[in-house]
């Protein structure tokens, strides 16, 4: 147990030193953005209006007088006493907007994760399984027309032909439109949630079936496999109880690697189908020059992505048992 809680100190401190560096780049890289706030959100012509006191006092609201090293310290600082800042744009407490969005975006990229790993290790096992019969050159030629397709092509797709052609799913948003809040059920939110976590799921699930298909075959041809068969075990026996414990720790590493994508991909996705989550937030912070929103919603998807990865590292002792007995030496 000792041995366990220094594993997970440390990484929880490399995930803190990352964390920071996320922040430092990310800043960085707005401040080199050559967009104008006040040209991007007040606009030239209103500019040319304003008098010479109301322009500062909109550079002073935006930033855009303070050194970028000033604020950088700032924001740290308000960070390291709870406080993300206000979004320049949507004026409320960067938290909120995070919160809001979030709870949107987590039934989206928790169904996506969870369908594409599991239909991933299915496939990848069951193409491994028939090698080079018509179930592996199916899987195969799916997973490779899928991985070099683009998200947002198959989210037009999917939105062109269940939509508008079939008239089965709402064309987007999160809600119906017109309805108050306290009148949108879960059915309903279910439903605008379908098409947006199915375009995720199917675009995360090649690089999981086929890299399982590949350690699936190692396992196949291992020793302990064969002498197996030669016990007179059947087929179905030695992918369940051999194949699936073979490939279960590179599955948990893909899958855990895989929340980057399926964060990446959402931000595409949800622009396509107008859905109010956190990657649509991102997209128009980035645009508005939101720093604080932005800052925010990147040092969020990041937890995430290195809490995924904290995760799949304490979970390789539970599956793997000669893992768990190195790490208590």
């Amino acid at each position: 147990m000792k041995h366990r809680l220094q594993f997970a100190t440390k990484k929880i401190l490399r995930m803190a030193l990352l964390l920071l560096g996320v922040s430092v780049v990310t800043f960085l890289l707005m401040s080199a953005s050559p967009l104008d706030p006040l040209q991007t959100n007040v606009g030239q012509v209103a500019l040319g209006t304003m008098s010479q006191e109301q322009v500062e006092q909109l550079e002073a609201y935006w930033g855009v007088d303070t050194p970028p090293l000033e604020r950088y310290v700032g924001w740290l600082t308000d960070l390291l006493h709870g406080d993300m800042g206000t979004s320049l744009l949507y004026r409320q407490p960067v938290t909120t907007v995070i919160w809001q969005r979030l709870s949107s975006s987590l039934l989206l990229l928790l169904t996506a994760w969870i369908l594409s790993g599991v239909l991933g290790l299915l496939m990848g096992m069951a193409a491994g399984a028939c090698r080079g019969r018509w179930p592996d050159k199916l899987i195969r030629g799916w997973c490779l027309l899928i991985s070099s397709t683009p998200a947002f092509w198959l989210a037009i797709l999917l939105l062109l032909v269940f939509s508008v052609w079939l008239g089965w799913l709402p064309v987007g948003l999160s809600v119906p439109v017109g309805m108050e809040r306290s009148m949108v059920s879960a059915a309903d939110r279910l439903q605008h949630a379908i098409l947006p976590a199915l375009t995720l799921s199917i675009t995360g699930v090649a690089n999981m079936a086929l890299h399982t298909r590949e350690k699936m075959i190692d396992v196949l041809e291992s020793d302990y496999v064969l002498f197996a068969k030669a016990r007179g075990e059947s087929m179905k026996s030695v992918v369940w109880r051999h194949g699936l414990r073979g490939v279960a720790l590179p599955a948990i590493t893909l899958q855990a690697g895989s929340v980057s994508e399926i964060i990446g991909g959402s931000v595409l996705v949800e622009q396509v189908f107008s859905y109010p989550g956190l990657g649509q937030a991102a997209v128009t912070a980035g645009l508005g020059s939101d720093l604080p929103l932005l800052m925010g919603i990147t040092l969020i998807t990041s937890a995430i992505v290195f809490g995924g990865n904290l995760a799949a590292d304490l979970l390789y002792g539970v599956v793997d048992p000669k893992i768990r007995r190195r790490a208590a030496k």
